[in-house]
Order: C-alpha cells, then sequence, then structure tokens
C-alpha cells in the first residue's frame, strides 16, 4: 500500500546517520563541496542524485573461460575427478 505524504510529513524524509565512505567517494564528494560551497551532507546527497538519474550499470555477462587440458573428467562422481584433476596438476608443475 502506498502512503502519499503531505508538506506536514516532510520533516519525517529528512535522515540524519552516519556512514563510511569510501575515498574515492569522499574524495569526489569533499571536491564538489569545495567548488560549490555547500556542506558535506550536501555534496554527498548530490552525487547520491547523480548517481540514482544515470540508472542502473549495465552488467557484462559473464562467460567462463575454459581450458583444456587433454583429459576427459566424468563429474558424477566429484571426488574422483577432483583426485584426477589433482594428480594431473602434480604431474604437470614439474
Amino acid at each position: 500500500m502506498m502512503q502519499i505524504l503531505g508538506i506536514s510529513d516532510a520533516r519525517f524524509l529528512e535522515m540524519r546517520t552516519t556512514v563510511r565512505l569510501d575515498p574515492d567517494v569522499a574524495a569526489a564528494a569533499e571536491q564538489l563541496r569545495r567548488e560549490r560551497r555547500i556542506g558535506l551532507g550536501e555534496a554527498v546527497n548530490e552525487l547520491a542524485r547523480a548517481g540514482l538519474e544515470r540508472g542502473p550499470l549495465a552488467a557484462k555477462p559473464f562467460r567462463q573461460r575454459t581450458a583444456s587440458v587433454g583429459l576427459k573428467v566424468d563429474v558424477t562422481n566429484v571426488a574422483e575427478a577432483l583426485e584426477l584433476l589433482d594428480h594431473y596438476d602434480d604431474e604437470h608443475a614439474r
């Protein structure tokens, strides 16, 4: 259920909290604060809004990299498959 807030409810929308900023975010907020002569909270809000306007980042599709090791491995028995691969690694590490 969506509640529509009136002007009298606006005081509840302002929130004071403590956050940890990564160094790059803190530097960007500090730079914006100095450039615009605004408070740190306002600078963080502007950066957050800019990120929200940009929208979600497009995720790069996952692609599993594979390499041929010259073995045919039956993976129905996981323990046996791992033992075979460990043996292969031991032989080729020399």
